[in-house]
């Protein structure tokens, strides 16, 4: 009796163990508290999120900017995340609440230490002093936020002067432009001196996707390496939504198939353009890798080996 009592205290305890790793606590602005099916491997990046510390870091106002900033979404929310898919590095996006004011993600790089990175967002009046303190502070880039120009805090006349004083840094821009933008910027783009890096697919146009110009502007630099995309905003691309998010699958698909060696992967959290009650599942997220990118080897590039090229990360073993 007393062993059939302990066989069955172990088996609870192994029920209760397994449990504990397919579920975890809530992560604020993410639904569901399911863990990914997909395992990340080690020094998996996730290379596209934003931290929001109003408290620390007022925001600055933007009267153009009618969305609101998501709540709870500073460093220690972050780590939850991390904990539910399982990624250790990642490279944290100054969000448009900041306007040119770094120093929530320069003081997020350094919470997070050597397995982080930061995307600045910058005007040209910058001195080359502060670009050294932001290269000493983890800073790799700079992000043009060009969609909603009411918004915007920056604009496309900035990206070329910028780009020539980046790129012997070794940054790179990061462009987050409308399919139309891409296609009136194209020349520009073609001819900057620091390698670019597309956000969110490349939100081409819908239903047009992958018809669209504008993706054949960006396959284009790919196939020049002048170019880089990143595999985020699953929602920013479909009409249908989760859990396939069908039309932002043909899009990526293409982008894995084309240039594998020139992508990324990021959560997009705590997902800034998603109203509260319409946060998407990060797991869910996670998991579309396993559709988008069924090769394993090819799968672990992008999540591991792409972003210590891309970011300088010290290359795995």
């Amino acid at each position: 009796m007393i062993a059939r009592r302990s066989f069955i205290k172990a088996a609870s305890t192994l029920l209760i163990s397994t449990a504990a790793q397919t579920s975890l606590v809530g992560v604020p602005n993410s639904t569901g508290t399911e863990v990914p099916k997909l395992k990340a491997p080690p020094n998996s990046c996730d290379c596209h999120m934003h931290i929001f510390d109003p408290a620390r870091f007022p925001f600055v106002p933007n009267p153009g900017d009618k969305r609101t900033p998501p709540a709870n979404a500073a460093v220690p929310q972050y780590r939850l995340l991390q904990k539910r898919i399982g990624t250790t590095r990642v490279v944290i996006v100054t969000p448009r609440n900041y306007a040119t004011d770094n120093r929530v993600t320069v003081d997020a790089v350094a919470q997070l230490g050597p397995n982080a990175r930061g995307v600045a967002v910058l005007r040209p009046t910058v001195t080359d002093a502060e670009l050294k303190k932001l290269q000493d502070a983890g800073i790799r880039a700079i992000r043009f936020t060009l969609g909603n120009p009411a918004s915007a805090v920056v604009t496309s006349d900035m990206i070329e002067p910028l780009s020539k004083r980046v790129a012997p840094l070794g940054w790179h821009v990061q462009l987050a432009l409308t399919a139309e933008q891409i296609v009136m910027l194209a020349d520009v783009l073609r001819r900057l001196p620091s390698q670019m890096v597309f956000d969110h697919l490349g939100l081409p146009s819908l239903p047009a996707g992958i018809q669209h110009p504008s993706h054949a502007i960006i396959r284009g630099l790919l196939d020049k390496q002048r170019a880089w995309v990143k595999l985020s905003g699953a929602y920013l691309n479909s009409t249908i939504g989760p859990p396939s998010y069908p039309e932002a699958a043909l899009i990526a698909r293409d982008f894995v198939k084309a240039a594998p060696e020139r992508l990324v992967w990021g959560s997009d959290w705590p997902h800034p353009s998603e109203p509260n009650n319409r946060k998407p599942d990060d797991a869910v997220l996670f998991d579309l890798l396993s559709d988008w990118v069924p090769d394993t080897a090819t799968r672990n590039r992008i999540l591991v080996r792409n972003p210590e090229t891309l970011y300088g990360f010290k290359p795995s073993a």
